[in-house]
């Protein structure tokens, strides 16, 4: 497996451990980098801790003292730890560099890259955009978010492999030299902002995908967001968009017939599996990216017509008694929630509610105009019922988590229902994730057979 070899650093402190954290201080130790890890929460008898700690790394459990930066001249933070940690505030006073994992792959990846983000559709346009190639005949391997830690699957691939990489905000914040062949910016919407504290904010550090590229790389990017066409112009690279409500001679488009690149009819719309208007910003999006890596419109068409979807992103449960459960916990916020239910015509009944950000949920209010009934738990179960209120929704109820919601809206439904668990919120009031979450869900609506 690769080492690093022009990483300029030899003292890192790796905060938090978890998978990214863990990843990067194997990485480190192999290269002949002194490492120490302090993490808040880990247990010192944790087999992954004693490992690092026989590999040579320095530990540091239980909190987070100011010593640990003495002789550092890298932070590698974990990318959920805030910048507001009083360990990470210390280190930006003394100057040090504050990176995350993501900037050791790529230092490691020596080939093409990928690199995807935007609030919503990032694991969808990751997925495409992975299997696009390979049924393309190219060599592709997916990192990030998805799955496996960027520089873990880093240390594997070689310079014909494209790397494709999910990226959060919170990734591209701790980049230094990251420089994505192609990148890949679907949409900027209000998300984090107990993280990021304003938009602003959050809109820079979407940025960051595309502030190392040059003249030779290029930029994907949806022109029908707003947000985005407000800064499109700081990037360097060359600039490729993609949209599902104008015609472009350049890029991706759909009309009511065709998906198009560079003005060629690539497939039928109707031969699309993957259901939703969202997801066509999403295929659009990969169409583009894939392409512009040698993707072949065999292989987009070999994949557009059996891709159904991912995990805990619209996936569909079962379908029991003509009642179709469908699983969206990855819907996260207010954005994700809305495009699902645009997706349907029929009457839905929304499980929705979660971690408590502070906002409120006025804008979903437009959405609602087809549910028939909500049923609403976690920290927001309140404003979600004044949500439905508002849109007119007489049958809600509260319950106390996803589980009783899959009983809850069974016994609210009627034939054609659509039951849709898109929880407009974060799952880390109840939930470890929200995949944690999502298969609560299925596992219960499983039940109900």
């Amino acid at each position: 497996m690769k080492r690093l070899e022009d990483f300029t650093y030899h003292h890192a402190l790796i905060l938090g451990l978890a998978k990214s954290g863990t990843a990067a201080a194997k990485l480190l130790l192999d290269s002949g980098i002194s490492v120490r890890i302090n993490d808040y929460k880990a247990n010192p008898e944790d087999p992954v801790v004693q490992d690092l700690k026989e590999a040579g790394a320095e530990i540091i459990l239980g909190g987070h003292p100011v010593s640990a930066l003495d002789g550092i001249d890298v932070m590698i933070k974990n990318p959920g730890i805030p910048y507001d940690n009083s360990l990470v505030a210390e280190a930006e006073v003394r100057g040090l560099p504050i990176i995350t994992e993501v900037e050791l792959a790529g230092i490691l990846h020596k080939g093409p890259m990928i690199g995807i983000t935007g609030s919503n559709g990032k694991t969808t346009t990751t997925t495409l955009t992975h299997e696009i190639l390979l049924k393309s005949g190219k060599q592709s391997s997916i990192a990030g978010n998805i799955g496996e830690v960027s520089c873990e699957v880093a240390r594997r691939t070689n310079d014909q492999d494209t790397l494709v990489i999910e990226l959060s905000s919170f990734q591209l914040m701790g980049i230094e030299r990251f420089r994505p062949t192609v990148a890949v910016l679907l949409n900027i919407y209000e998300a984090h902002l107990d993280y990021h504290k304003t938009l602003e904010n959050y809109r820079q550090a979407k940025a960051q995908i595309f502030k190392n590229q040059s003249e030779e790389d290029f930029l994907v990017f949806n022109i029908d967001d707003p947000t985005i066409a407000k800064f499109i112009g700081e990037a360097n690279a060359q600039l490729v968009p993609f949209s599902t409500m104008q015609k472009l001679d350049k890029g991706a488009y759909a009309d009511e017939e065709y998906i198009y690149y560079n003005g060629e009819p690539i497939i039928k719309r109707d031969e699309v599996v993957l259901v939703g208007e969202h997801n066509m910003e999403n295929i659009l999006a990969a169409v583009a990216a894939a392409k512009l890596n040698g993707a072949t419109n065999e292989g987009i068409i070999n994949v557009l017509t059996s891709f159904k979807g991912v995990p805990h992103r619209l996936e569909f449960v079962d379908n029991i008694e003509d009642r179709l459960f469908y699983n969206d916990s990855k819907a996260t916020n207010i954005l994700a929630t809305s495009k699902a239910l645009s997706s349907f015509k029929q009457p839905v009944i929304l499980l929705a509610g979660g971690l408590d950000r502070g906002n409120d949920f006025d804008e979903l209010v437009p959405f609602l105009d087809h549910v028939k009934a909500m049923v609403v738990f976690g920290e927001t179960a309140g404003k979600m019922q004044q949500a439905g209120e508002q849109a007119g929704i007489t049958a809600i109820k509260k319950v106390d988590n996803v589980e009783q919601a899959a009983q809850a809206a069974y016994e609210l439904s009627e034939n054609k229902d659509v039951i849709l668990l898109s929880p407009a919120c974060a799952s880390w009031d109840q939930y470890r994730t929200f995949e944690e979450r999502g298969n609560m869900y299925v596992q219960a609506v499983h039940k109900l057979k």
